[in-house]
Order: structure tokens, then C-alpha cells, then sequence
């Protein structure tokens, strides 16, 4: 739980960042290997979660409430753990 904690608030700081209408973005990786970018866009109080395959080619999902968009994080990273155990 603390993971997603941790995760919120980075958002959180992506949201405080924003204040001045300029777009906050932020990499989540684990081991090196960045698993999805996410971009804050002040102007429409949205969340854009790009998620990169094994070939770093993204797929972007938008999201208007940050507690899905630190879920979707948060599961990404759960699901990278467990290939890396496999």
C-alpha cells in the first residue's frame, strides 16, 4: 500500500506543478526500464498514462481522476515485479 501512496502523491505533485498552466509529466520505471510516462494537462484537469511495450512503442490512455490513474500505475508496476520473478 505505502507503493500507491507513493504513487499519489507524485501525482499529486504533477496537479501542484500544473498551477501555472504548463503541461507536468513524470516517468515511472522499475529496475531502469521506464514502464509508462504520465502527463498532467492543467487546462482540461486531466491524467494521459502512456504505457510502453517491451519495444518502447506507447499506448496513451486518458484519465480525469488520479485515483484510477495511480491505480493503472500501480498495477503496471505489480505486473513488471512479477515478469521480473518469472
Amino acid at each position: 500500500m505505502s507503493q500507491l501512496v507513493g504513487i499519489v502523491q507524485r501525482l499529486k505533485s504533477l496537479q501542484e506543478g500544473g498551477e501555472q498552466g504548463e503541461v507536468q509529466q513524470r516517468l515511472f520505471e522499475l529496475n531502469g526500464k521506464t514502464l509508462c510516462q504520465v502527463k498532467y494537462f492543467p487546462n482540461k484537469d486531466t491524467f494521459e498514462l502512456e504505457v510502453y511495450d517491451k519495444d518502447g512503442k506507447g499506448s496513451k490512455y486518458p484519465f480525469d481522476d488520479i485515483d484510477m490513474t495511480a491505480i493503472e500505475i500501480f498495477e503496471l508496476l505489480q505486473e513488471a515485479k512479477q515478469q521480473e520473478q518469472v
